[in-house]
Order: structure tokens, then C-alpha cells, then sequence
């Protein structure tokens, strides 16, 4: 027991020092941002109040609350710094749900404000940033965010569950977990976002919309389509979502405007759809699909194994 006490010891005094490192440095350039754009700004008035607003949200906030944090790891009062640093843990989630308005935010006022635009150059070129620009420096909360779901579970699996921080420390674990998948949500979100939005763009025409609350992107990829009388097979551009799948086909190579883009063939609603695996469950050379519809069946077939058991696991999974 004493052995495994000094163990956990050892492991845990490692991980507050790196904490403290880490938490140093990230204060350090989140500081730069402070210090050098945000005050700045506020008193120069380049920056409608609105416009700073939304280009930093809650990073002052953020910033504070990590300069208390590193002021209470330096002086070794672990438990109450991290009681203090979950009060404001959801400055965080505010932080990520803010981030996409403040890219654009931020890209839009480079464009329009010319004073804007040299003033940001002349700070980025200050030796303290070492040749970094403002929008690497903007992602760092969600970055830390990330780190310090690992550090707080590192510190309670080496903290003994007698002692005094430890319920301390499951909070503030259960804190930031909770914030991370917050986050998480929101970056999920975004990206299925821009995924409907690349198909939808990727379509001749308005007809079939992709763009529908609710709907998540799932996967896409050439198949052929193997008919019911003896023609031959065609192939075809897939889409596949949380409720329907897409066929579509090139549209041809010359046409004035729509050359780079498909034609929508056919949408069919998942949820009266049944799969099998007609053939493919060797390691044969690729395999057949049949998915049945209330009125029609698809056969889809590919050479290669791997594509053919990828497809047949997202379907199933999203007709389930």
C-alpha cells in the first residue's frame, strides 16, 4: 500500500508540474492576444465594440481565469484552483460556439478595413510572436480545452480516494468532460454542415435538397448499379445520409455550366429499407448489395471487398 501511495505520488506530482508548465506557456499566448490586440483595440477604436465583441468573444475571460488558475498551481493549491477553474469552464463552450462568426468576423474586417489590416500586420511582426498570426493563436482555448481533460484524469486516477481533493478533482473532471462534448457537438455540427453543403453544391439544379435540419452526412463513393434485364452496368456517384441515399451521374464533360457537376437519378427514403450481402461474405473479389424498397430494388456492386463491407456496415447502420 505505501509503495503504491508513492507511486501514485511520483505520477501525480509529475502531471501537476506539467499542468503548470503547460498552463505558463498557454497564459503566456493567450497574453500576446490580450495584451496587444484586444486592450489596443479598445482604446484606439480601429474595432466597432460589436465587431471586437465577435472576433475575441470570452477570451479576456478565458485568459483571467487561466492567469488564477497558474497563480493557485504555483503556490501547490491544486483542489481549490481547479474548484475556482470550473466556475468558468463553460467560457469555453461559449468560446467554441462563437469561433465560427469570429473567422468570418475577423476575414471580413481584412478585407473592408484597411487600417484594420495594417494594424494586425504591425503587431504580428513584434518578436514576442515569433512569426505567429492571429488566427493561430484563436484556436488555442479549444486546443487546451483538450489537454486538460487529459491532465485533470491523470491527476484523480493518481490521487487516493481518501484524500481530500480527490472529490475536488472528479468534479472538475466531470466538468470539462462535460464541456469537451459540448464542444465536440459543435464541431461535429459544423463540419456535417459543410459537408451538406459541398453535396448540395456538387448537384445540377435546385430539385433534390440536400440541406435539411437533422440530416447527417454519412459517406459517398462510385458503385455499379447492376440491372434487372441484361444491360450493361453502369456506374454511379452514391451519397449516402442519416435518411435517404442519392444516385447520381456525371453530367457531360462539355456542358457550358454544369460540366464539374452531377445529375441526381434517384432518391431513396432509408426507412423502409432492407439490406443484405447477396454475395461478399468470402474474400472474394468485391460484392453485391441488394437493398430493398417498397417499389424497387437496387443491386450495387463493387470489385473491391473492403468498399463492399464499408458500404454494407454504413447502411445497415443507417437504416437501423
Amino acid at each position: 500500500v505505501e509503495e503504491q501511495r508513492a507511486r501514485w505520488e511520483r505520477k501525480r506530482s509529475r502531471t501537476a508540474k506539467e499542468l503548470l508548465e503547460t498552463e505558463h506557456k498557454y497564459v503566456e499566448q493567450l497574453d500576446l492576444v490580450v495584451t496587444f490586440f484586444v486592450t489596443i483595440l479598445k482604446a484606439k477604436g480601429t474595432l466597432k465594440p460589436a465587431v471586437l465583441e465577435t472576433i475575441f468573444g470570452p477570451l479576456e475571460s478565458i485568459y483571467s481565469a487561466s492567469h488564477v488558475l497558474s497563480l493557485h498551481l504555483e503556490r501547490g493549491n491544486l483542489a481549490s484552483g481547479l474548484e475556482n477553474f470550473c466556475q468558468n469552464v463553460e467560457l469555453y463552450g461559449h468560446y467554441a460556439e462563437n469561433l465560427e462568426q469570429a473567422n468570418k468576423t475577423l476575414k471580413e474586417q481584412l478585407r473592408k478595413n484597411k487600417s484594420f489590416r495594417r494594424f494586425k500586420k504591425l503587431q504580428e511582426n513584434r518578436p514576442q510572436f515569433q512569426g505567429r498570426k492571429l488566427e493561430d493563436l484563436l484556436p488555442l482555448p479549444l486546443q487546451r480545452l483538450h489537454q486538460y481533460k487529459h491532465f485533470f484524469r491523470d491527476l484523480l486516477e493518481n490521487t487516493s480516494p481518501d484524500s481530500a481533493e480527490y472529490q475536488k478533482l472528479a468534479k472538475a473532471v466531470k466538468s470539462v468532460s462535460e464541456v469537451s462534448r459540448w464542444v465536440q457537438d459543435i464541431i461535429d455540427n459544423r463540419e456535417n454542415s459543410l459537408q451538406l453543403l459541398r453535396v448540395q453544391k456538387l448537384l445540377k439544379g435546385q430539385k433534390t435538397q440536400v440541406l435539411t435540419p437533422g440530416r447527417w452526412y454519412i459517406r459517398e463513393g462510385w458503385l455499379l448499379v447492376v440491372p434487372s434485364k441484361g444491360e450493361e452496368l453502369k456506374c454511379r456517384m452514391f451519397f449516402l445520409f442519416s435518411d435517404i441515399l442519392i444516385a447520381t451521374k456525371p453530367c457531360h464533360p462539355l456542358h457550358p455550366l454544369n460540366s464539374n457537376k452531377l445529375a441526381c437519378q434517384a432518391v431513396y427514403p432509408l426507412h423502409q429499407c432492407v439490406v443484405d450481402k447477396v454475395f461478399g461474405h468470402t474474400q472474394s473479389q468485391g460484392g453485391l448489395l441488394s437493398l430493398s424498397f417498397p417499389h424497387k430494388t437496387l443491386l450495387l456492386m463493387s470489385s473491391d471487398q473492403q468498399d463492399i463491407n464499408d458500404w454494407y456496415r454504413s447502411l445497415t447502420a443507417a437504416v437501423r
